[in-house]
C-alpha cells in the first residue's frame, strides 16, 4: 500500500527537502505540498493524504490551529509534526491539537520515513528526546487524579475496545484517544495498555471486570 504525503512548511527550502527525502521510498508518495496552515488545511481535504507532515509555526494559521481543523475534518488524515522546537509548552500544544506525532527537522530520512508508515498505520511517534519531555511533564501534573474523560478512556481500555473502538464510542477522534491515553500512563507510571488497566484496578481507580 502507497502512503500519500502532504508536506506543509512555510519554507520552500524545507518543503523540497522533505520531499526528496520521502521520494526515495518506493511506498510513499507526496501528493502536495503546502506552505501555510490554511493552505494545508484545504489540500488535506482536496488531496485526501493519508499523513500530513505539519509544521508548527507558520504566519496566519499556526501549525497547531491546522492540525486541530485538519484531524477534526471528515477525512482525518494523520497528521505528524515535523518541526526545529522541542519546548515543552509546543509539544503538549500538538498533541492535545490532536497530532499522531512529533519529530525534529535534524530527523535522519529512515527514520522520518518510518514514522511516516507509522503514522499511516495510527501509531504514535515521537522523537526519543520530544517523548522525554512530554513523559516529565505530563508526571508533573498531579498523581493518579484522571479527569472524567481519562476514567472514562481507561474503562473502556479495560473492557476490551480498541482505540478507533474506543473513538467511535465517545465520539472523539482515534488521535484523541491516543493523548488521553498518553495522559493516563504518565499519571500512573506505566508504558502501555495491559499495565494502565491494571494500576487503575489495584488503585481502585477503576472497578475489575
Amino acid at each position: 500500500m502507497t502512503v500519500r504525503v502532504l508536506v506543509v512548511d512555510d519554507h520552500p527550502v524545507v518543503r523540497t527537502g522533505l520531499t526528496a527525502m520521502l521520494a526515495a521510498e518506493p511506498d510513499i508518495e507526496v501528493v502536495g505540498e503546502g506552505g501555510s496552515g490554511a493552505e494545508a488545511v484545504q489540500l488535506a481535504e482536496q488531496l485526501a493524504p493519508d499523513v500530513v507532515l505539519m509544521d508548527l509555526r507558520m504566519p496566519g494559521m499556526d501549525g497547531v490551529a491546522a492540525t486541530r481543523a485538519i484531524v477534526a475534518s471528515s477525512r482525518g488524515p494523520r497528521v505528524v509534526v515535523v518541526t526545529t522546537y522541542d519546548t515543552d509548552s509546543d509539544i503538549l500544544r500538538a498533541v492535545e491539537a490532536g497530532a499522531t506525532g512529533y519529530l525534529l527537522k535534524d530527523t535522519p530520512r529512515q527514520q522520518m520515513a518510518d514514522a511516516v508508515r507509522a503514522a499511516a498505520r495510527g501509531e504514535t511517534v515521537l522523537a526519543p528526546p520530544v517523548a522525554a519531555k512530554l513523559m516529565t511533564r505530563m508526571r508533573a501534573a498531579p498523581a493518579d487524579v484522571l479527569t472524567a474523560r481519562e476514567l472514562e478512556v481507561i474503562e473502556l481500555v479495560g473492557a476490551g475496545l480498541t482505540n478507533a473502538e474506543l473513538g467511535r464510542r465517545l465520539y472523539i477522534s482515534e488521535a484523541t484517544v491516543k493523548t488521553h491515553l498518553l495522559r493516563v500512563f504518565a499519571k500512573l507510571g506505566v508504558d502501555d495498555r495491559t499495565a494502565a488497566v491494571t494500576t487503575a484496578m489495584a488503585r481502585g481507580i477503576i472497578p475489575p471486570p
